[in-house]
């Protein structure tokens, strides 16, 4: 379970990196991520919604690795396509990064991800 400097980072970081293993290769991939902390939920939203190839890998093992500064914490990850849940993290991502930064970089909201923090 993340400590409190893990979440002292995130509250001070405006992106983060994530790490999960492809479906396909098994190799790691490494790659920078918005997001949004909610107590203790990290929510991350791909950018191309469903068909963005770390939220598929995702779905296949749901293991990830979050880094915030020099803090890193292995965790898992729940994906989901729930409207409810997609359009909740939309405006939670629309609040923190601007809508018109949200409207330049994503072009599709049918995923997100929910990353809970504590056991």
């Amino acid at each position: 379970m993340p400590d409190d400097a893990f979440s002292k980072a995130l509250k001070e970081m405006d992106e983060i990196s994530i790490t999960v293993k492809g479906r396909r290769s098994g190799r790691k991939i490494t790659l920078p991520v918005w997001f949004v902390l909610e107590g203790h939920t990290l929510w991350l939203l791909p950018v191309g919604g469903s068909r963005t190839q770390w939220f598929r890998n995702l779905l296949a093992d749901p293991t990830i690795t979050v880094r915030a500064g020099r803090q890193r914490h292995t965790l898992t990850a729940r994906p989901t396509r729930g409207p409810k849940t997609v359009g909740a993290v939309v405006r939670k991502f629309r609040a923190r990064y601007t809508p018109g930064e949200i409207r330049r970089y994503y072009t599709v909201f049918d995923a997100a991800v929910k990353i809970p923090l504590a056991a």
